[in-house]
């Protein structure tokens, strides 16, 4: 991911793409960030890991374009709707709702999760397999539409 990222970095450059070159600095930037945060704690950031940060930084502008949108800052919404199309492309291909629904029901069946304290196992098993690929929001609402039900 981290070569990915690099030479996309790189074409950018050359192609004068000015809006996906910031993009990728900022990923780069939040990455350095992280690794920095691992080595204090004597870890590595793994790919897992990076496609978390992604999903983060996705989840981030996602609620600055509905901010900037209330505000009529139509202008600001666009430029982070465009950061999002970036980052996205960095992702592996989402995963649709019935796949969805599998993994989390092949999860509460690993678990044994029986209510809605377990939702935390379920999740983390979710998040360990399918980081990248999940929207975890989403994900968590339907745990809990399934352990409460």
């Amino acid at each position: 991911m981290r070569d990915l990222l690099n030479t996309e970095l790189k074409t950018a450059m050359k192609s004068g793409d000015k809006r996906r070159l910031g993009t990728i600095r900022l990923i780069n930037a939040a990455l350095k960030d992280r690794d920095i945060e691992a080595r204090g704690q004597g870890k590595t950031v793994g790919e897992a890991d990076i496609l978390a940060l992604m999903q983060k930084m996705i989840k981030s502008r996602q609620e600055s374009i509905a901010i900037y949108e209330k505000a009529g800052r139509d202008d600001l919404a666009a430029i982070e709707v465009e950061e999002v199309e970036v980052i996205r492309s960095f992702l592996p291909q989402q995963m649709d709702e019935g796949d969805v629904a599998t993994a989390i029901d092949g999860a509460v069946a690993e678990t044994g999760a029986a209510s809605i304290k377990d939702m935390g196992k379920v999740v983390a098993v979710l998040k360990e397999r399918y980081a990248g690929r999940m929207d975890f929001a989403r994900a968590s609402q339907q745990v809990k539409a399934k352990l409460a039900g």
